[in-house]
């Protein structure tokens, strides 16, 4: 009998890498790479000059922080506007502007969006995420969810935008394995496809769905904090 394939934490770490350098060199035109060398921690912080932050939970659960120094949120945030259209005019020239923390905290949902879809497919488990904060800050920040994890593991990885700024993404989590028993059909999404049949979907509906759809939107972001 096969023995069944194993899948570590450091497996998952390197799903969590490729939704990173997938969603910021989309977002940017530009390639983002990381290092090979990923580097064991003992506690997680928030480090100058912009740290972002965001939770999952579900089938396990863990912590993502993304530390940005200045040059590299700068440069992360120009190309992605510009990228979009926006001249350079129009682009905020401070990483402390509220735009910068804005988009960073954008893209950051979308890497673990990106993230979770990746383990529902690939590892049949769900797992949730809340809202991304993001803080300017000056001096570091502890952050830790350990209370809440089995056996935590902590570990950093660098990463390296075009123009060679250096930015850090530290990952705790759960010290768990997943086990592959038989192989198994991974369901392909398709975003576009996705959109189309919301579009379908909104042209059909009846006159009073749009507000109970409204009610719930508000009632989300009011269980958000926003």
């Amino acid at each position: 009998m096969a023995k069944p394939k194993t899948i570590s934490t450091d497996d998952i770490l390197v799903m969590l890498c490729s939704s990173v350098t997938k969603v910021l060199s989309t977002a940017t035109g530009n390639q983002i790479g990381y290092s090979p060398m990923v580097q064991k921690i003992t506690r997680t912080c928030l480090r100058p000059d912009i740290g972002c932050f965001v939770l999952f939970d579900g089938g396990f659960s863990g912590l993502v922080i993304i530390n940005f120094s200045s040059q590299a949120a700068m440069e992360i945030y120009r190309s992605y506007m510009t990228n979009m259209g926006i001249s350079e005019s129009e682009l905020a020239t401070v990483h402390t502007s509220d735009e910068v923390a804005n988009m960073l905290g954008e893209l950051m949902n979308q890497i673990v969006g990106d993230f979770t879809g990746n383990v529902g497919r690939d590892l049949q488990v769900s797992i949730n995420q809340n809202q991304p904060k993001m803080l300017t800050i000056n001096k570091e920040v502890m952050v830790s969810i350990d209370t809440n994890l089995d056996r935590p593991q902590a570990r950093r990885v660098a990463f390296t935008t075009a123009r060679r700024n250096v930015f850090y993404m530290e990952l705790a989590m759960d010290k768990t394995e997943f086990l592959k028993l038989h192989d198994f059909e991974r369901e392909e999404v398709d975003p576009d496809r996705i959109l189309a049949e919301q579009k379908q979907g909104d042209g059909s509906v009846k006159s009073g769905a749009p507000q109970q759809s409204a009610l719930v939107d508000t009632d989300l972001l009011e269980e958000l904090g926003l």
